[in-house]
């Protein structure tokens, strides 16, 4: 029977503390208000079904569900995809002194609240903002850019994309050099050396990256809101209005349960696709 190891559980007991009191507690707390029933305007303290019999059969809410999962995957791979130049450009043809100023630069934007860098892409998406303006001068547009998935998915990018390079960049950074020299050396052209050597060999980072960013993006208000104008509503919007229409924090709790289930879900697939190893030939 192993002792306790009281020198290393004292190191893990804030962690686990702070995990009880501001993940696992709420969490709980939020399960178990899905079963309230709402009277007179006041939730009561019950065990029924009732609210999630109500949203699960409402088929407006399971089209919320899969618009919301759609663009988040879309956002993330999206974020992906726009990321990798970038940061192979910064793990492969940068100094190391360049990647920390990039890095740094990269982190800036968060000092800023995320509200005002979306009010900003409001000014410049609008129909009479800087890229028609920009276009006008050529005669092209002017071009519908807000209350779209496509403004919407400019919103998660905002909030997705530095986070994702920086992510990439590490990963890619820390790949054994050793690996593409052989690579060049047995003749493998660069496009075939990204895609059997470095993909591969970052993985892991790159999986996590598009997962951060599918997590994010799949629970902000605020791009949807103001940038894509709420319609159709994602599940965020949809739990905001679900408690204005006569205090039902219990129907909305219900999805923000169905929204948990599903981060975890594909947190854990992720995960476990990132850290799987490739079966040997």
């Amino acid at each position: 029977m192993r002792r306790l190891n009281v020198y290393a559980l004292t190191f893990r007991l804030p962690i686990i503390v702070w995990q009880a009191l501001f993940f696992i507690g709420p969490l709980l707390f939020m399960i178990a208000m899905s079963f309230f029933l709402v009277k007179n305007y006041r939730m009561v303290e019950a065990f029924e079904f009732k609210n999630w019999e109500k949203m699960l059969s409402r088929g407006s809410v399971w089209d919320s569900y899969w618009f919301t999962l759609g663009l988040a995957a879309l956002s993330s791979a999206t974020a992906s995809l726009v990321a990798f130049p970038a940061a192979f450009a910064l793990a492969f043809r940068s100094s190391e002194s360049v990647r920390r100023w990039a890095i740094f630069l990269l982190i800036i934007p968060f000092f800023t609240s995320y509200l005002v860098r979306t009010f900003s892409w409001y000014v410049i998406l609008a129909e009479s903002g800087v890229i028609n303006a920009g276009l006008g001068m050529i005669g092209l547009g002017p071009f519908t850019m807000l209350n779209t998935v496509f403004g919407t998915i400019v919103g998660y990018l905002t909030l997705t994309l530095p986070l994702v390079v920086i992510l990439q960049t590490v990963s890619l950074a820390s790949i054994d050099r050793s690996l593409l020299q052989a690579a060049q050396n047995l003749g493998c052209p660069p496009w075939r050396t990204i895609i059997a050597v470095i993909l591969p060999a970052a993985k892991t980072g790159l999986v996590v990256a598009a997962l951060f960013a599918f997590i994010l993006s799949f629970g902000d208000f605020v791009a949807p809101y103001y940038l894509g104008g709420s319609k159709p509503p994602t599940l965020p919007i949809l739990i905001i209005d679900t408690t204005k229409a006569g205090q039902q924090w219990p129907r909305a709790a219900v999805v923000a349960v169905i929204m948990m289930l599903t981060l975890f879900v594909v947190a854990f697939s992720a995960i476990m696709f990132a850290y799987r190893k490739r079966a040997s030939r």
